[in-house]
């Protein structure tokens, strides 16, 4: 449908998500829209890596949560693969908690799921123009960052993760065992047990009790609200 003669003049979209549910709700929304229009979408990151190369979109949109490639590396690897590509995430998660990770890597804009169908397309003809979308909300936050003589606006102690760690620490929160997150997340039990010492260590928590403690209360907070 990519290459359909009537459709020339419509910017093209991928969509990356792991619910096939939401991906057919989005690709509805958007058949509705005069310039713009759905040309593939996939339900992981190595998929829409191939899709991406494949069918040449202008625009991607990805979610944070995917099995196996989390968002932020999925980010990260269409960056380097294609550069000019333009990203916009579009996910249940807070954007305090994972909006700056996003911009960070190379995605030109973060939406949260709960806004309404009108937001969303504005946030994409914003991005497909060249422009980065965040809410007002975040947008003053990162300016406050801005000015601070620290550059802290007194953030989370998870901003010391990495990535993967923090995707490890959410995990760890939802009740995933070590087992689990390795099947999930494509690694070796020894590798999950190293990220979760260093997350231990980094939060100064003195247990792996304590450490389930926190990424459960984490989570909750996460949850709430979105």
């Amino acid at each position: 449908m990519c290459f359909a003669k009537r459709d020339l003049l419509k910017r093209k979209i991928l969509i990356v998500d792991d619910h096939a549910v939401f991906r057919e709700g989005l690709i509805r929304i958007l058949g509705h829209e005069k310039d713009v229009m759905v040309c593939g979408d996939a339900e992981d990151g190595i998929e829409g890596i191939r899709k991406a190369k494949e069918l040449k979109p202008d625009l991607i949109i990805v979610d944070i949560s995917l099995e196996g490639m989390n968002g932020i590396q999925l980010i990260k690897n269409l960056r380097a693969e294609l550069p000019t590509l333009r990203i916009l995430v579009l996910s249940m998660h807070k954007e305090a908690l994972h909006a700056e990770r996003a911009l960070r890597v190379g995605a030109n804009g973060y939406i949260m799921k709960r806004e309404r169908v009108q937001q969303l397309l504005a946030a994409i003809r914003l991005v497909l123009s060249g422009g980065t979308y965040v809410s007002e909300k975040f947008n003053a936050y990162l300016l406050g960052k801005l000015v601070s003589p620290t550059g802290q606006t007194g953030g989370s102690p998870t901003d010391t993760l990495t990535d993967r760690e923090l995707e490890i620490f959410q995990l760890i929160g939802q009740g995933y065992g070590t087992r689990q997150m390795a099947d999930a997340l494509h690694l070796s039990i020894k590798t999950i047990e190293f990220h979760r010492e260093n997350i231990r260590a980094k939060l100064n928590l003195n247990s792996t009790f304590e450490l389930v403690q926190h990424a459960i209360h984490w989570s909750h907070y996460e949850n709430e609200n979105t």
